[in-house]
């Protein structure tokens, strides 16, 4: 590890896994130098050491005695010199390497002739090399040094390649991968064999965390992933799932996304806040040395083949959001900067929380108008869950002994709960992802044309539109949101073939989450609540007194007008819909608002 690097370890081969965060352009650097003398005209050939150090020339000539050299006659013949390619590398930890509170450690490595141009950005490798030193780090007793006539001794560490091992290629993770052991494939292999290996499978993902069953199964799906495809033509299918949780705040979303970031076998957790875009895909820096721009991969290049989980996803700026995109969906990171054209991977999965727009989620209010996002990334997105905090005696009771329950014997619990623990569970998904990759049978396909045809109808039906306020977004990006989540389903049971049950499954998550989403809000079902209803009628009672029956109104002038008499908005909101479901109003000047009030 780079961590475990010290004094002891100068001059000797290690051998130290890391993600490569930037690398150099190649460059050219003398093996041999041949020199010559300005005066007497005599030739010499130094041989210069390998790594970062250079080779110094001699001040007095060998044949000065004779010829009488003067000082520092040599100078360097380019064209009678010996050269090989060079390039320096930066390493650094893997993520999931790194102590909680620890800054990653980070070393420069020196790569010669056949290690140049081998590696990119966001690899994960393994290095085998020299660790020596470089010449001294200026420090503020420079000075007094130089006039006591002492040394520096600070040195710089560095890294001289020997070998480059690639870790991970189309298919595999590297060597963040968990060791897997022959009792733990037997273990494994037993459990594949367990009917109800997919339910003990979404009751293990955290164990904690009161309800949310089907937030966890979905989650449990993002984990496997489904099946990555290369058509013919070279175009690839992602078999990433990407799933948004929005909701109340305190309904365990922060902690969900923890868990999964210990329970992946590669994960990053990152806030919305403290992230930008070229902390998430990639960045451009100038190396002081050289003054060359070198490319330095972000979040979602140093997950390549895991998990991002980005927590107040709402509270990220809309240009640092907007530069996901390409890497939710084409899996890769295209950079255009500083003359540095190119294209990494960041084959990651997203797993983003997020609050509605005022902080709660609103009843009266579509679903559109509460998630501050563009309709471009939630497309993105597999699954949407909307997270209600619910007030409800029973289900509070219930939560009320479970959290008194984690307190009282939080030693045990996980113990007495969980039926997989998380070292088994993270080391199933890595044999999962690594040796079964399910495809589509035909009856599953049929099922899913189905699907997709009766949801798309119901999405363009006119009586459910005027319920829900808008059309439901079903487009063929949801259709392959349901293909990748039974591919899922099917890899958890290490199945080659997706079955129907795999597709029925996949399709009623697509239904309570991402559908339930797009129909949430205000509807034609929806009651009034019983401590506004006396509001609510005195509300309807001014509308009623000031205006006539199919008045052509302006609803944000109505709304303003009337906020002046009453202080509560959401028995003004209520009283507006009340009179609009009874046609006492027909028509507004603002189509839009009459859809978010619908």
């Amino acid at each position: 590890m780079l961590r475990k690097l010290d004094s002891e370890l100068i001059g000797k081969m290690v051998v130290v896994p890391g993600i490569i965060t930037s690398a150099s352009k190649s460059q050219i650097k003398a093996s041999k130098l041949t020199i010559k003398c300005r005066n007497c005209g005599h030739v010499k050939r130094i041989v210069v050491k390998s790594g970062l150090g250079g080779a110094m020339l001699q001040r007095i000539c060998e044949r000065s005695q004779q010829e009488k050299c003067p000082m520092d006659p040599y100078f360097i013949v380019p064209e009678e010199c010996e050269y090989k390619d060079y390039q320096t590398l930066k390493i650094q930890e893997a993520p999931e390497l790194v102590p909680t509170g620890e800054m990653p450690r980070s070393f420069v490595v020196s790569c010669e002739r056949g290690l140049v141009d081998k590696v990119t950005p966001g690899m994960r490798v393994t290095i085998v090399g020299v660790f020596s030193i470089l010449n001294s780090v200026k420090t503020n007793t420079d000075t007094r040094s130089k006039t006591q006539g002492i040394g520096n001794t600070v040195k710089v560490s560095y890294i001289r390649a020997i070998g480059i091992q690639k870790e991970g290629g189309e298919n595999s993770l590297g060597f963040a991968l968990p060791l897997i052991s022959d009792d733990d494939k037997e273990k494994i292999i037993a459990m594949t064999k367990d009917p109800e290996i997919y339910h003990k499978i979404a009751g293990s993902i955290g164990g904690a965390i009161y309800g949310g069953d089907d937030i966890k199964k979905a989650i449990a799906c993002l984990l496997f992933g489904g099946s990555s495809k290369k058509l013919p033509d070279g175009m690839k299918l992602r078999g990433e799932i990407n799933i948004l949780l929005l909701g109340d705040p305190s309904t365990a979303k922060s902690q969900m996304l923890k868990f999964v970031e210990r329970c992946a076998p590669i994960a990053i957790y990152t806030s919305g806040k403290g992230s930008s875009a070229a902390g998430l895909t990639a960045a451009v820096i100038k190396d002081g040395a050289t003054g060359e721009f070198q490319l330095e991969g972000g979040a979602m290049v140093l997950a390549d083949g895991g998990v991002v989980c980005i927590d107040e996803f709402d509270k990220m700026r809309t240009i640092d959001r907007v530069a996901i995109h390409e890497a939710m969906e084409q899996q890769t990171i295209s950079i255009a900067k500083a003359g540095i054209t190119t294209i990494l991977n960041s084959r990651t999965s997203v797993l983003a929380a997020a609050n509605p727009v005022m902080g709660r989620y609103d009843d009266l209010k579509h679903a559109a108008e509460q998630i501050d996002f563009q309709s471009a990334i939630l497309s993105r997105f597999d699954c949407i869950f909307i997270v209600r905090d619910i007030r409800d005696d029973e289900r509070d009771r219930k939560m009320a002994s479970h959290i008194v329950s984690l307190h009282t014997g939080a030693d045990n619990y996980d113990q007495d709960k969980v039926e997989i623990d998380i070292d088994l569970l993270k080391k199933y998904i890595t044999y999962a992802k690594c040796h079964c990759s399910p495809r589509l049978s035909e009856e599953a396909g049929a099922i899913l044309k189905d699907f997709y045809v009766k949801d798309r109808a119901d999405s363009d039906d006119r009586e459910t539109s005027k319920t829900h306020g808008g059309r439901i977004p079903i487009t063929v990006r949801q259709l392959e949101a349901i293909i990748r989540m039974s591919e899922a389903l099917a890899k958890m049971q290490m199945r080659d073939v997706v079955d129907r049950e795999h597709v029925e499954e996949a399709h009623r998550l697509f239904k309570v989450s991402t559908l339930h989403a797009a129909k949430s809000g205000i509807s034609s079902n929806f009651s009034l609540p019983e401590e506004l209803k006396e509001d609510i009628s005195k509300v309807q009672e001014v509308i009623r007194r000031k205006f006539a029956i199919g008045s052509k109104l302006s609803y944000s002038k109505l709304q303003e007008e009337l906020l002046r008499f009453f202080n509560n908005q959401r028995s003004v909101e209520y009283g507006i819909y009340g009179m609009i479901k009874n046609q006492e109003i027909k028509h507004f000047e603002n189509r839009r608002i009459l859809q978010r009030i619908k």
